[in-house]
């Protein structure tokens, strides 16, 4: 088990606790450093049919130095629990705080789930105009070949004319032409 600092929030530092390489963070301090009910938290934690099954306890050095087992939540899930919770139920100098925190997670959950959509429409259109030029290309390039296969033939037809061919032909290269 490793144990650091993640945060100090209004004077009362976070920890992580490294556990079977899994992180967890005690919830405790965060409900003393928003001045919110611990166990009010923790009733709301094991009633919630997704979180209560991430709840867990682990031992570690609480603020008094001795060790104890705490109330932990791995860390991918204390941002979602922290979101779930009202400004107006947490102590004054933390209410703004906790505003900006909900405001934020509103706008990333926002970002998420529509500009990787905006992204990916814009993806396809960009796509489909450089196909259509790609296609056209294609249509070119074989257009080009076979002008040049088509000059390269009459080139060397050209080539392999006799000076005996061209004075049966009144002396007229043009009279050769197909």
């Amino acid at each position: 088990m490793n144990t650091k600092i993640l945060a100090k929030v209004n004077g009362i530092a976070i920890q992580v606790i490294e556990e079977d390489r899994e992180k967890l963070i005690p919830i405790k301090p965060i409900c003393e450093a928003l001045g919110i009910s611990f166990e009010g938290q923790y009733e709301k934690l094991t009633e919630d049919e997704f979180l209560s099954s991430t709840v867990r306890l682990s031992l570690t050095v609480a603020s008094d130095g001795k060790q104890r087992e705490m109330v932990c939540l791995p860390y991918e899930f204390i941002f979602g629990w922290l979101f779930t919770i009202n400004p107006k139920n947490v102590k004054p100098e933390a209410q703004a705080a906790v505003a900006r925190y909900r405001i934020e997670c509103y706008h990333a959950l926002f970002r998420h789930f529509t500009l990787m959509s905006d992204f990916i429409a814009e993806k396809n259109e960009e796509v489909e105009k450089q196909l259509d030029i790609y296609q056209n290309a294609q249509v070119e390039f074989r257009t080009a070949k076979n002008r040049m296969e088509d000059a390269k033939n009459e080139l060397n037809r050209i080539r392999k004319i006799t000076f005996e061919e061209w004075q049966d032909k009144s002396r007229q290269l043009e009279l050769f032409q197909n």
